[in-house]
Protein backbone atom coordinates (compact mmCIF):
# COMPACT_ATOMS: atom_id res chain seq x y z
CA UNK A 1 0.00 0.00 0.00
CA UNK A 2 1.51 3.49 -1.16
CA UNK A 3 2.27 5.87 2.19
CA UNK A 4 0.65 8.98 1.88
CA UNK A 5 2.63 12.21 2.06
CA UNK A 6 0.70 13.31 5.12
CA UNK A 7 0.73 11.69 8.37
CA UNK A 8 -2.30 12.04 10.91
CA UNK A 9 -0.29 10.94 13.77
CA UNK A 10 1.93 13.99 13.62
CA UNK A 11 -0.51 15.62 15.44
CA UNK A 12 -4.31 13.85 15.79
CA UNK A 13 -5.47 17.18 17.26
CA UNK A 14 -5.61 19.30 13.80
CA UNK A 15 -9.03 16.81 13.36
CA UNK A 16 -10.56 17.95 16.61
CA UNK A 17 -9.00 20.94 17.74
CA UNK A 18 -9.93 24.31 15.34
CA UNK A 19 -7.11 26.04 17.06
CA UNK A 20 -5.07 22.79 15.52
CA UNK A 21 -6.65 22.53 12.55
CA UNK A 22 -5.65 26.74 11.95
CA UNK A 23 -2.63 26.17 13.02
CA UNK A 24 -1.58 23.67 10.67
CA UNK A 25 -2.37 25.10 7.79
CA UNK A 26 -5.72 23.11 7.79
CA UNK A 27 -3.80 19.20 7.67
CA UNK A 28 -1.26 21.18 5.21
CA UNK A 29 1.28 20.97 8.04
CA UNK A 30 1.00 17.35 8.49
CA UNK A 31 3.32 17.08 5.44
CA UNK A 32 5.85 14.16 6.05
CA UNK A 33 8.66 16.13 4.46
CA UNK A 34 8.49 20.19 3.58
CA UNK A 35 5.55 20.82 5.90
CA UNK A 36 6.93 24.63 5.08
CA UNK A 37 6.40 24.12 1.57
CA UNK A 38 3.34 22.24 1.48
CA UNK A 39 1.40 24.59 4.26
CA UNK A 40 2.41 27.77 1.81
CA UNK A 41 1.12 25.51 -1.27
CA UNK A 42 -2.50 25.18 0.24
CA UNK A 43 -2.24 28.92 1.25
CA UNK A 44 -2.50 29.74 -2.08
CA UNK A 45 -6.01 29.66 -3.16
CA UNK A 46 -7.24 31.83 0.22
CA UNK A 47 -4.59 34.02 -0.45
CA UNK A 48 -5.25 34.57 -3.70
CA UNK A 49 -8.78 35.08 -3.17
CA UNK A 50 -8.25 37.60 -0.29
CA UNK A 51 -5.76 39.77 -2.77
CA UNK A 52 -8.19 39.42 -6.29
CA UNK A 53 -10.76 40.37 -4.31
CA UNK A 54 -10.65 42.88 -1.38
CA UNK A 55 -9.06 46.25 -2.11
CA UNK A 56 -5.41 46.75 -0.54
CA UNK A 57 -6.55 48.44 2.57
CA UNK A 58 -8.71 46.02 3.57
CA UNK A 59 -6.25 42.73 2.35
CA UNK A 60 -3.63 44.48 4.98
CA UNK A 61 -6.46 44.41 7.74
CA UNK A 62 -6.87 40.67 7.26
CA UNK A 63 -3.63 40.10 6.96
CA UNK A 64 -3.18 42.18 10.47
CA UNK A 65 -5.73 40.43 12.01
CA UNK A 66 -4.17 36.91 11.17
CA UNK A 67 -0.76 37.98 12.32
CA UNK A 68 -2.37 39.18 15.49
CA UNK A 69 -4.24 35.80 15.84
CA UNK A 70 -1.06 34.26 14.45
CA UNK A 71 0.28 35.02 17.37
CA UNK A 72 -1.99 33.68 19.65
CA UNK A 73 -2.37 30.41 17.65
CA UNK A 74 0.98 29.19 17.47
CA UNK A 75 1.81 30.10 21.23
CA UNK A 76 -1.68 27.67 22.11
CA UNK A 77 -0.89 24.81 19.86
CA UNK A 78 3.40 25.02 20.44
CA UNK A 79 2.40 24.86 24.16
CA UNK A 80 0.28 21.86 23.67
CA UNK A 81 2.42 20.13 21.16
CA UNK A 82 5.43 20.92 23.58
CA UNK A 83 7.69 22.20 21.27
CA UNK A 84 8.58 25.99 20.41
CA UNK A 85 8.16 25.76 16.86
CA UNK A 86 7.07 22.49 15.36
CA UNK A 87 7.55 22.25 11.72
CA UNK A 88 3.89 21.53 11.17
CA UNK A 89 2.87 25.16 12.87
CA UNK A 90 2.24 26.68 8.82
CA UNK A 91 -0.17 29.26 9.94
CA UNK A 92 2.68 31.78 9.84
CA UNK A 93 4.00 30.91 5.82
CA UNK A 94 0.14 31.82 5.17
CA UNK A 95 0.35 34.88 6.40
CA UNK A 96 4.12 35.60 5.38
CA UNK A 97 2.49 34.33 1.68
CA UNK A 98 -0.28 36.71 2.05
CA UNK A 99 1.97 39.84 3.06
CA UNK A 100 4.27 38.60 -0.43
CA UNK A 101 1.67 39.13 -2.27
CA UNK A 102 0.07 42.44 -1.06
CA UNK A 103 -0.80 45.28 -3.51
CA UNK A 104 0.83 43.46 -6.53
CA UNK A 105 -0.99 43.66 -10.08
CA UNK A 106 -3.20 41.79 -10.33
CA UNK A 107 -2.05 39.30 -12.89
CA UNK A 108 -1.53 35.37 -12.63
CA UNK A 109 2.18 35.43 -12.21
CA UNK A 110 2.66 37.14 -9.25
CA UNK A 111 1.21 34.57 -6.98
CA UNK A 112 3.44 31.91 -8.72
CA UNK A 113 6.56 34.25 -8.27
CA UNK A 114 4.99 35.43 -4.62
CA UNK A 115 5.10 31.34 -3.86
CA UNK A 116 8.66 31.04 -5.45
CA UNK A 117 10.64 34.27 -4.02
CA UNK A 118 8.48 33.73 -0.35
CA UNK A 119 9.87 30.02 -0.04
CA UNK A 120 13.51 30.95 -1.06
CA UNK A 121 13.06 33.64 1.74
CA UNK A 122 12.07 31.35 4.59
CA UNK A 123 14.27 28.70 4.06
CA UNK A 124 17.56 30.72 3.35
CA UNK A 125 16.39 33.54 6.36
CA UNK A 126 18.87 36.08 5.40
CA UNK A 127 19.55 38.92 8.19
CA UNK A 128 17.35 39.82 9.82
CA UNK A 129 14.65 36.90 9.64
CA UNK A 130 17.39 34.59 10.42
CA UNK A 131 18.34 36.66 13.82
CA UNK A 132 14.44 37.06 14.81
CA UNK A 133 14.01 33.23 14.52
CA UNK A 134 17.16 32.44 16.80
CA UNK A 135 16.12 35.49 19.39
CA UNK A 136 12.60 35.88 19.38
CA UNK A 137 10.55 32.91 21.47
CA UNK A 138 6.83 32.00 21.88
CA UNK A 139 3.59 32.50 19.15
CA UNK A 140 5.53 36.10 18.35
CA UNK A 141 8.69 34.01 17.50
CA UNK A 142 6.92 31.61 15.69
CA UNK A 143 5.11 34.39 13.60
CA UNK A 144 7.59 37.22 12.96
CA UNK A 145 10.34 35.72 11.11
CA UNK A 146 7.14 34.53 8.01
CA UNK A 147 6.22 37.75 8.50
CA UNK A 148 9.46 39.35 8.15
CA UNK A 149 9.99 36.95 5.12
CA UNK A 150 7.39 37.70 3.83
CA UNK A 151 7.40 41.60 4.11
CA UNK A 152 11.32 41.12 2.14
CA UNK A 153 9.18 39.38 -0.68
CA UNK A 154 6.71 41.86 -1.30
CA UNK A 155 9.73 44.48 -1.45
CA UNK A 156 11.48 42.18 -4.13
CA UNK A 157 8.23 41.74 -5.94
CA UNK A 158 7.39 45.35 -5.65
CA UNK A 159 11.01 45.81 -7.36
CA UNK A 160 10.11 43.20 -10.17
CA UNK A 161 7.46 44.73 -11.23
CA UNK A 162 8.62 47.75 -11.90
CA UNK A 163 10.85 45.87 -14.79
CA UNK A 164 8.20 43.25 -15.42
CA UNK A 165 5.45 45.64 -15.91
CA UNK A 166 5.10 48.57 -17.79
Amino acid sequence: MASSIFDRSINPKVFTDWRHCLAFGLGSGLARKAPGTWGTLAAVPFCCVLWWVFPAWLFAAILLAMSVLGVWLCSVVAQDLGVHDHGGIVWDEWVGYGIALFALPLQWYWPVLAFVVFRVLDIWKPWPIAWCDKNIHGGLGVMVDDVLAGMLSCLCLHGFSLVLVP
